[in-house]
């Protein structure tokens, strides 16, 4: 009799778990370290100097414009032709967290160029410093529109996290195709792995929408 999908379930439990792990913490640090980037990426797009400008522009035009996968592959391959000794689990994070960055400095130069310029003047009229004006008047308002367009971006570094079984990263794309390979029960279980990933996604979503209520102001 053949085996059940319960059965190869039981049987490739922890596998699945590793697999599902791994993709979090890539996930998670990529997330983390590219909206870390992108705050800088997209203060130095609003606030910097010509030169800087142009550089942080040069740089979101290329990376946004560049598909992750070449990324993922740049970061590995690239960096072990320079001297630099990435595995691929550090070379997946790169690359994600690059084009991260790149999409969450677009998401706050936006936010930031949204606010109207009065709010800008009144501080000044005020006595407030271009620190105090940007801490207290001008993040808390373009945070909150970040909000939305970030749960997306955070969304997409789930999702993009498969293409790092193309350099070996043991995520659960990999373990799934593992898996398959040797119970050969393919619609079952790349079902699962897509529930899965939806389930990690619908977490992120919930989130955002419950810190955005969080910091909602008051009508």
């Amino acid at each position: 009799m053949a085996p059940s999908f319960l059965e190869q379930l039981w049987i490739a439990r922890y596998v699945i778990l590793s697999g599902l792990g791994m993709s979090v913490s890539i996930s998670a640090l990529a997330i983390i370290a590219g909206s870390v980037v992108g705050v800088f990426v997209g203060l130095a797009l609003v606030y910097g100097g010509g030169v800087l400008r142009f550089l942080v522009r040069a740089y979101t035009d290329i990376i946004r414009g560049t598909p992750v996968l070449v990324l993922v592959l740049a970061s590995y391959y690239v960096s072990a032709a320079v001297g630099l000794d990435l595995g691929p689990f550090s070379a997946g994070v790169l690359a994600l967290a690059i084009f991260c960055s790149s999409h969450v400095g677009e998401i706050v130069r936006g936010a930031l160029q949204a606010i109207p310029r009065g709010q800008t003047e009144a501080a000044k009229a005020i006595g407030l410093t271009f620190n105090q004006t940007f801490t207290s008047v001008l993040w808390p308002q373009a945070m909150r529109q970040c909000l939305p367009a970030w749960d997306n971006t955070a969304a997409e570094m789930v999702k993009a996290s498969t293409l790092l079984s193309v350099i070996g990263v043991a995520e659960l794309l990999l373990r799934t195709q593992e898996i398959i390979s040797r119970n050969f029960m393919s619609l079952q279980f790349y079902f699962l792995a897509g529930a899965l990933y939806f389930i990690v996604n619908f977490g992120i979503e919930r989130f955002g929408k419950y810190v955005e209520r969080k910091t909602v102001l008051p009508t």
